[in-house]
């Protein structure tokens, strides 16, 4: 199967992932069902230009602090740091955390995940990357 239809004179796919998903178990379903959009727009010729951007209860997600973690969460914690750092590195994706709702949740800046951007405000982002052309998917 293909998506020929949709991708038909798409050279560039461009996505920004809005998070705000704080459930570690489905947000790692998520990421492997992003992961596998990544691969399915290079398998059909179309360059992925992926953003992430992380607010709300997220945030607490992609701490390295996992003080606001069950002990429950803590693998499945573990299992989003490793998809988001394979995102990163195997398909550069770039990702920005919201810090506004860091500073609600209690999550310090300088204990966000290696490779994810603090920025001032993500709706900001959200808007700015939709103004670039970038659609918008909410994991929610």
């Amino acid at each position: 199967m293909n998506d020929a239809d949709a991708l038909k004179n798409v050279s560039v796919g461009k996505v920004l992932w809005d998070i705000t998903l704080d459930d570690p178990k489905k947000l790692t379903l998520y990421l492997s069902v992003i992961q596998e959009t990544y691969e399915g727009l290079i398998k059909q010729d179309v360059k992925p230009d992926m953003v992430f951007a992380f607010h709300g209860g997220a945030v607490k997600l992609i701490s390295t602090d996992q003080e606001k973690i069950s002990f429950e969460e803590q693998e499945d914690v573990e299992k989003v740091h490793q998809l988001l750092t394979d995102l990163q590195q195997k398909a550069g994706v770039k990702m920005e955390s919201c810090s506004i709702a860091t500073r609600l949740y209690g999550i310090d800046n300088k204990t966000v995940l290696a490779g994810i951007k603090p920025v001032g405000n993500t709706f900001i982002s959200v808007i700015g990357y939709n103004a670039k052309g970038y659609a918008v998917i909410n994991i929610h």
